[in-house]
């Protein structure tokens, strides 16, 4: 018969995930919306539309992370999963006016901002600290299988139903997932005894101080700011490299899918901080592997194995990036240091996806993949090295210590 404790933190993880997975496909769609939408209009609205979603990720990191370790955490994600439902549902009657459109994804933007740090740092208060890792695994492929949907049904709805009904659906998942946490049990109650008023850059600090944190955290960043560019070529590889449609380009991110979900199994295992430095530095080189087999051999067949190869690196990003912070950082902090190494992650992220545009303007989508093959292979060997040397010199006072005794 297993613990009450148990049962208790797998029914809290099953409707955590689950919640996670009714929201990121209400992302997924209204994104897809917001881009078919925009697409007419003017490329600077699509444009406008994808920064002012990440960009409050880069600037209000550190007040999100405050907030995070200020409050009571399931209680804060409700709230703004609450306030990212009305936000987006507000863009409705609004569809005339473009400028009105981008203030509400902006605004939506604020509250995915807080939800990120706030949900990973609430994970181990579900889970618990030792299954954390298997907990960032579980709402990693709740999210991984949400935006399939979304990205697969995404279309469909839209063409039944219309845009504004679409994006009703995506506000609609805010307010589910935030019906599914008020169920859930398990709550991360930061102290006020450790400090009065949380340090809006103390989880900067905190990353910068930290050897092995940072070093790959930087190596992962590098690695997302190279191969992001993939994400713009895209469509321009498989229409003009590939010579395949629309149902070869979603077949090519169902492949990326698929890996991720298979990426997220693996890193479910990794348990030491060694095993989650290392895996995010060696899942930067495999990524970099799976860019470059579709570069070299542009043939359907190898760009699948390519995608795939490119989804189950990121699979192991997704987790071991949260766990990785997690076995470095004291819980009063976590909230700040996840906001903190998000708003790195998502920086680089969106400068890759600037300078991608800017690429494709001089060469070809062909050389583009190669270019963001060749730098993600380059961050993970560069990564793989300076992790090794940090882990190195934090065993020598150790080793030391131990041979004076």
């Amino acid at each position: 018969m297993e613990a009450p404790v148990v049962v208790r933190a797998r029914r809290d993880l099953t409707l955590t995930a689950a919640g996670a997975a009714v929201s990121e496909f209400g992302n997924a769609l209204s994104l897809l919306v917001l881009v078919f939408w925009a697409t007419p209009i003017s490329p600077l609205l699509v444009a406008a539309i994808l920064i002012a979603e990440l960009l409050p990720f880069v600037l209000g990191a550190p007040l999100a992370g405050v907030l995070v370790d200020r409050f009571p955490n399931r209680r804060l994600l409700i709230i703004a999963l609450v306030f990212q439902g009305i936000a987006i549902s507000a863009i409705v009657p609004l569809m005339g006016q473009p400028v009105f459109v981008v203030a509400l994804v902006l605004l939506s933007g604020c509250g995915r901002a807080i939800a990120q740090p706030c949900i990973s740092a609430l994970v181990p208060h579900i889970a618990g600290e030792e299954q954390a890792t298997r907990g960032y695994a579980w709402l990693s492929t709740g999210r991984s299988l949400g935006s399939m949907a979304g990205v697969t049904g995404g279309a469909l709805l839209a063409g039944i139903f219309g845009h504004p009904a679409a994006l009703l659906i995506d506000g609609g998942t805010f307010l589910a997932y935030a019906a599914l946490l008020a169920f859930v049990r398990s709550e991360r109650r930061p102290s006020a005894a450790h400090e009065a008023r949380p340090s809006a850059l103390a989880g900067i600090r905190h990353v910068r101080r930290d050897a092995v944190l940072f070093t790959a955290v930087i190596g992962l960043s590098f690695c997302v700011g190279a191969v992001v560019v993939v994400n713009v070529a895209d469509p321009a590889f498989v229409r003009y490299v590939l010579h395949g449609d629309e149902f070869v380009l979603g077949a090519m991110q169902a492949c990326w899918m698929t890996g991720i979900l298979v990426g997220n199994r693996i890193a479910a295992r990794l348990e030491t901080v060694s095993w989650v430095a290392y895996a995010i530095a060696v899942a930067a080189v495999t990524t970099g592997v799976g860019v470059l087999i579709p570069a070299t051999f542009p043939f359907l067949v190898t760009a699948g194995i390519g995608w795939l190869v490119g989804g189950v690196s990121n699979g192991v990003h997704n987790v071991a990036l949260n766990a990785v912070v997690r076995l470095r950082t004291p819980d009063e902090m976590r909230g700040r240091a996840f906001a903190a190494v998000g708003s790195m992650v998502i920086g680089a992220n969106l400068a890759g996806t600037a300078a991608a545009g800017g690429l494709l303007l001089f060469i070809g989508p062909r050389a583009v993949f190669a270019l963001g093959g060749t730098g993600a292979l380059l961050s993970g060997v560069a990564c793989l090295v300076f992790v090794r040397r940090a882990l190195k010199r934090e065993e020598s006072p150790a080793e030391a210590e131990l041979s004076s005794n």
